[in-house]
């Protein structure tokens, strides 16, 4: 059977940095009282840039880095839930900007899970037709959907981009083990956001009700300190793998409380933990990409190391990959 492995990563985050302490003026908030409920000590707002720009950008970083040609791209996939526009899709605009002619485009919404979302869809393409070479991205300008006068939800988010480039492999190296589901029943009780409204001659209710996120923390954590060890444990017994041959666990970026939680119910130490939302915040689908750009920005990542990303966010979602590199 044929294999997908990693070729290389990049990231882009805006320049503009936002500190606990700028927020302070915009909410009734402290430094001290977001550290301690979150971990995040600044994120990266946009002054400008949209989600394509950023995506753009990432994508450019990932290729440069994988010493790979625009011209062999023939796949792009791009995760985002706050796209700059309903249609032409994300990825389109990307394909359009980078030139990548012979690349089918397009965008995969799942939240917080998106990217891993799109790792999996991506790597099945290449499997199943004849895409070799697949970009894959995680895109997120969410201080546009964010309700700045919310202290519960302004102080979590962040902008930025994270991509990946795949490709065919007959190695032993690539994406080993995958999982991926959702619950619905559980999503507009959790997380929402971007509800469209129904402005036609037509229409009875033309009240717009949920513009902004709309987050219940206490369901979001309750779900999440669940389903990281449950996407941990579904992908090492697929595996047939042991936890102590994991290098690092690389999570969605939400809250240093629930990364601690998840390390109690995995037993294991927090270090194996790969985390940098103390930077950047929830980025939503680019958190994990933008983290493993880093991680192998400063030489963490080795060949021959198996890691594990685990994603989960609104729908709701959950995704997981295994990946010897």
């Amino acid at each position: 059977m044929k294999g997908v492995k990693v070729v290389g990563f990049g990231h882009y985050c805006p320049d503009n940095i936002v500190s606990n302490k700028d927020l302070e003026s915009i909410v009734e908030t402290t430094d001290e009282w977001i550290v301690k409920r979150t971990g995040i000590s600044e994120r990266r707002i946009s002054s400008g840039e949209g989600t394509v720009e950023l995506a753009y950008k990432a994508a450019l970083s990932a290729l440069k880095n994988s010493n790979c040609d625009k011209d062999d791209i023939d796949l792009i996939v791009v995760a985002t839930t706050s796209p700059d526009k309903i249609m032409p899709s994300t990825a389109c605009s990307v394909q359009g900007l980078l030139g990548c002619n012979n690349a089918a485009a397009f965008d995969i919404s799942a939240a917080c899970s998106g990217f891993v979302y799109s790792l999996i869809v991506a790597s099945s393409l290449i499997r199943g037709t004849d895409k070799k070479l697949a970009l894959v991205i995680g895109s997120e300008v969410l201080s546009r959907i964010i309700d700045w006068s919310d202290r519960s939800t302004c102080v979590l988010f962040g902008d930025g981009a994270g991509a990946a480039v795949i490709e065919i492999s007959n190695d032993e190296e690539g994406i080993i083990s995958t999982c991926f589901s959702s619950d619905g029943s559980l999503g507009e009780k959790s997380l929402v956001a971007g509800e469209l409204e129904l402005n036609t001659p037509f229409a009875k209710d033309k009240k717009l009700e949920k513009r902004y996120i709309e987050m219940k923390g206490a369901e979001v954590y309750k779900f999440a300190v669940s389903i990281i060890p449950q996407i941990v444990n579904e992908l090492l017994e697929k595996s047939n793998e042991d936890i102590k041959n994991i290098k690092y666990i690389v999570p969605h970026q939400a809250n240093s409380r629930i990364i601690d939680d998840a390390a109690r119910r995995l037993k294991v130490d927090k270090d194996k933990f790969y985390i940098n939302l103390d930077k950047y915040g929830n980025t939503s689908s680019a958190s994990i990409p933008v983290a493993l750009s880093e991680m192998f920005e400063k030489g963490l990542i080795k060949r021959g190391d198996k890691i594990i990303l685990a994603a989960f966010g609104g729908g709701l979602t959950w995704a997981g990959t295994l990946i010897k590199f």
